[in-house]
């Protein structure tokens, strides 16, 4: 029988830009459609670090050299970067489904994801996005009022507010779709963020929910069996880069936990995988998560390599 997969695709998996992205979705859509042939359910969520921040740069270009245009807040740059990155997904799975001989539909749904607009998160802008830059760079980008961090060892980046998600709006929809036999495309760059105000508006906040979280929480809300966290490393390592790395097979949280608190995952890079992980693993009995690579996808869930965290 087949399981209710959750996949969560990192970065690597959709390129950094539109051309990058329009090749890297057609070796995605296959290791997907390699799950779904196996016969499970899956619904998609992903990233959008580079994406939203090339968004961000253009709208805010575009309102300084045209002031009549006004700045596009964070919320909306996230609802563009959904629409876009889902339409090439929801494609390239579909043509890669008709050519296996799968006829399932595919649908990309606008996901809003509630917040709390008292998060403290939004007092510490941790979240990455948009492009890498030099040091000098980010001096610039600092003086105009934006934060920034170093990310990992990659270089530096404009980074925002990264609140926990509380909700996720559109989920009876998401879930009829599911039911339905169709393969859903949902909580892209992590939902577009927003709280409630009175008279049951949601206005979207000036943030980015990190994609992990978001995953996790969706699949929590759809009882799924399997969360997939799709990063760019085929198993989790602990002493990572070092002489004595140990590449990790199997966790439970209380490993997990452990290792967490030695300081063994980089913030803003493994940690939230972790932690995601962590918390689905820890929900229900009999619930996987699962990080690794995409193309191992298919293997880690026949328990061949990944890194998988359960009870």
């Amino acid at each position: 029988m087949g399981k209710r997969i959750v996949i969560a695709l990192g970065g690597n998996a959709l390129g950094k830009n539109l051309p990058e992205q329009m090749a890297a979705v057609k070796h995605t859509a296959r290791a997907i459609v390699d799950l779904i042939e196996a016969g499970n359910e899956v619904v998609v969520a992903h990233g959008n670090g580079p994406q939203v921040g090339m968004i961000n740069i253009a709208m805010t270009t575009l309102s300084r050299e045209d002031p009549t245009h006004p700045m596009a807040p964070m919320s909306v740059c996230t609802a563009m970067s959904q629409g876009y990155i889902g339409y090439d997904l929801q494609n390239s799975l579909r043509e890669e489904l008709l050519n296996r001989g799968l006829h399932k539909p595919v649908a990309t749904i606008l996901t809003q994801v509630e917040v709390d607009p008292e998060d403290p998160a939004f007092e510490n802008p941790t979240k990455p996005i948009g492009t890498f830059m030099t040091e000098a760079e980010a001096e610039e980008m600092r003086r105009r009022g934006n934060a920034v961090m170093e990310d990992a060892g990659r270089g530096w980046r404009r980074c925002v507010a990264s609140p926990l998600p509380k909700s996720i709006v559109e989920i009876e929809t998401i879930r009829a779709l599911l039911d339905a036999g169709q393969v859903v495309v949902a909580c892209g760059g992590g939902g577009i963020p927003v709280y409630q105000t009175g008279n049951n508006h949601l206005k979207g906040a000036g943030a980015v929910i990190d994609k992990d979280f978001a995953s996790e929480l969706l699949a929590e809300s759809l009882n799924a069996d399997t969360l997939i966290i799709l990063t760019a490393v085929e198993k989790v390592a602990v002493n990572f880069g070092r002489p004595d790395q140990k590449w990790l097979d199997r966790l439970t949280p209380a490993q997990a936990r452990q290792y967490a608190a030695e300081g063994q995952f980089a913030p803003g890079s493994m940690l939230p995988k972790v932690e995601a992980a962590l918390k689905f693993a820890e929900s229900k009995p009999g619930r996987t998560a699962l990080i690794t690579l995409l193309e191992k996808a298919k293997a880690g869930i026949a328990g061949e390599t990944g890194t998988a965290i359960s009870l």
